[in-house]
């Protein structure tokens, strides 16, 4: 049986990845690997957030589906986690004799505060330590943590309670503890490893020094997106400079993976998987971060080397809850009837697209903007965003943040517009807002979503 090792970042975008000839990073090992791999130039975030993303790549269903509307965090009224009866692709593989392995960011668990102010665990925030049972979904080797973001000073929890602190850049270490996996494992067993690495989200400051000089100010190639006023200011070049410098670090890390690999003939009996959770626009329409429908913020890397599957470009659309069917799929596993999501392995050797579409979705999600709307009488859960993205246009309804905004849509075309720097308005007649709001009521009855509550489309 083949084995896997799933490595994802956190907030790296599609276009800073050499491979993608978009923003001026070097990805040097990572486009080796793309070359002679399978590349998804279509793969999108269905819901542009750490934690709703991560829930759906891990179970194959839809973000909402699973409690997901955002982060698991802590000052709202749902304590939002993963819940221990979803069958995730863990619990498949272990069915399946697969020693699963689990090493970096977690952010599946709802935080400890949200139950002690002094956890025992020292958690503080968002995170938070995920015992040994049925939470951590037949995770065999655990080295983890929930939500957590000094990168040059980790913190991790194994087996116990007890947090183990690092003075070391995140990647670096967690790579380290990969090697260790590898090293220590059951030999008798196929192995499946995940390997969460946290940059490069913010602070883009907790980068080592050498990888940032690799970045000089004059380097940097900002894309036709980021405003004029932005380009000017040296303390947003620093943010683009550390970003960069990060992305090129992981690109080190990664290399580190893949040689070891190879080297103890491992790699031609190894589906391995790089991707990311989400984008972040650095800068892009004048914003940064992630939970927008712009394509910096929606489309994430993704490259898939399995043996037995040709390598080369396939651009049909594959969201989040697609990655554990296609993976299982290539694997030869049987997929579960509770995965939502669909397998593109017949369409990537030829057969007909698995999606023409992808759906989108963002819901006010922070306690500053969630408590609003409960103190009007309103489900925030009803507001924000949903989008459809086809193949050319990118379509959006936009019910707003705060109550009493007035619901707009607007369309982008990103064939003629790939920058998406011309926002069309529509009227809720116009033919094509008609064709586009049928299919999201299409997809509202699979997800149970209740934006129809907030306002009709």
């Amino acid at each position: 049986m083949k084995n896997l090792l799933y490595v994802f970042a956190d907030q790296w975008r599609y276009h800073a990845f050499g491979f993608s000839k978009e923003d001026s990073v070097a990805t040097p090992n990572m486009d080796a690997f793309a070359s002679s791999s399978l590349f998804c130039s279509q793969a999108v975030s269905t819901y542009p957030l750490c934690s709703p993303h991560r829930a759906a790549l891990i179970t194959g269903k839809h973000p909402l589906n699973l409690g997901f509307w955002t982060n698991c965090k802590i000052g709202l009224r749902d304590h939002i986690h993963l819940e221990s009866n979803e069958i995730t692709i863990s619990d498949v593989l272990h069915d399946n004799g697969y020693f699963n392995g689990y090493i970096g960011k977690w952010h599946l668990d709802s935080s400890e505060m949200n139950y002690s102010q002094s956890p025992k665990s020292g958690a503080a925030n968002w995170d938070a330590f995920t015992p040994k049972g049925e939470r951590r979904h037949n995770i065999d080797y655990w080295y983890s943590y929930g939500a957590y973001d000094n990168h040059t000073k980790p913190h991790y929890w194994q087996d116990s309670d007890d947090m183990v602190v690092v003075d070391k850049w995140s990647p670096e270490h967690e790579t380290d503890k990969a090697i260790e996996f590898f090293e220590a494992r059951p030999k008798d067993k196929p192995f499946s490893l995940f390997i969460s690495w946290n940059p490069p989200h913010p602070p883009y400051d907790k980068v080592p020094q050498r990888l940032l000089d690799m970045y000089p100010e004059e380097s940097i190639v900002f894309r036709k997106n980021v405003p004029q006023e932005m380009r000017e200011n040296s303390d947003y070049t620093l943010k683009w400079r550390e970003y960069y410098a990060a992305i090129t670090g992981l690109d080190e890390q990664f290399k580190r993976l893949i040689d070891y690999l190879k080297e103890n003939n491992l790699y031609d009996n190894t589906i391995v998987v790089l991707s990311a959770d989400h984008g972040d626009c650095m800068g892009s329409h004048g914003l940064y971060g992630k939970n927008i429908y712009y394509e910096e913020s929606v489309r994430i890397p993704l490259v898939i080397h399995d043996p037995d599957t040709k390598c080369g470009i396939y651009d049909g659309i594959l969201t989040s809850e697609d990655h554990m069917p296609t993976i299982l799929d290539m694997l030869g596993i049987a997929i579960p009837e509770s995965v939502e999501g669909k397998s593109h392995l017949a369409a990537i050797n030829g057969g007909e697209r698995v999606r023409l579409y992808s759906e989108h979705l963002m819901i006010p999600g922070m306690p500053e903007l969630v408590n609003p709307f409960l103190e009007k009488g309103l489900d925030n859960r009803a507001f924000g965003w949903r989008a459809i993205r086809d193949e050319r246009y990118t379509y959006v309804v936009d019910n707003g943040v705060i109550p009493g905004e007035e619901q707009k849509r607007f369309i982008f075309d990103n064939q003629e517009d790939p920058y998406q720097m011309h926002k069309e308005k529509l009227d809720k007649c116009d033919k094509r807002a008609i064709k586009y709001d049928l299919m999201l009521k299409n997809e509202f009855k699979k997800s149970h979503d209740n934006f129809l509550l907030g306002r009709q489309i």
